[in-house]
C-alpha cells in the first residue's frame, strides 16, 4: 500500500476478490488513498466496492467452513489426511498404477510414445516434440508435449 501510494500508481486487478477477501483490508486500502480498479467492475464507486468487499469476505468464510466440514466428514469416515509422507507404499503404488493406466488409455499419448521411437532414427527429443506439435498432439490434460515427456515415453517404450 505504501509503495502504491508513494508512487501514485493505480492498482489494477482482474477481480476484487483477487485483491483480498478481507473487507477491512480493502477499506484500509481505500482509506489510505490508494487508487485501485477492478476489471470485473471498473466503474464501481466506493459504496459498491464496500458491498462487494463484504460479500467477498462472506464467500471466503463460507468456503472455509465448507472445507473444514468436508475434511471433518472425511476423517469421520476413516480417511487419513495429511502430507504425502503419510501415504503408505501401497498408496504410492496405487497412484503410479493409476497414472500408467491413464497414460495407456489415452490414444494421443500412445501415438506420441510411438513417435518417440524416432529417437532411434537420429531425431532428438526436441525434434520429436516439434513433429508432435505439427500433428497437433496434446497430452491427456490438453497441453503441448515437452521434450522431457517424450524422453520418458521413449524410455518407457524401451523398457
Amino acid at each position: 500500500m505504501a509503495l502504491a501510494k508513494a508512487e501514485g500508481v493505480t492498482l489494477l486487478m482482474a477481480k476484487l476478490d483477487r485483491l483480498s477477501r478481507n473487507a477491512s483490508f480493502i477499506f484500509q486500502l481505500r482509506d489510505a488513498g490508494v487508487d485501485f480498479v477492478c476489471c470485473d467492475m471498473s466503474d464501481a464507486k466506493t459504496p459498491t466496492v464496500g458491498i462487494f468487499a463484504v460479500l467477498a469476505q462472506h464467500e471466503r468464510e463460507t468456503i472455509s467452513k465448507q472445507t473444514k466440514d468436508a475434511l471433518a466428514a472425511k476423517l469421520a469416515q476413516g480417511a487419513q489426511l495429511g502430507t504425502p509422507a503419510t501415504l503408505t507404499p501401497a498408496d504410492t503404488q496405487q497412484g503410479r498404477d493409476q497414472n500408467r493406466a491413464n497414460a495407456h488409455a489415452n490414444e494421443p499419448i500412445e501415438q506420441a510414445a510411438a513417435h518417440s521411437l524416432l529417437r532411434e532414427k537420429g531425431f532428438n527429443y526436441s525434434q520429436i516434440v516439434e513433429k508432435l506439435h505439427a500433428l497437433r498432439f496434446v497430452t491427456r490434460m490438453g497441453k503441448a508435449f515437452q521434450a522431457e515427456q517424450i524422453k520418458r515415453l521413449y524410455l518407457r517404450t524401451m523398457a
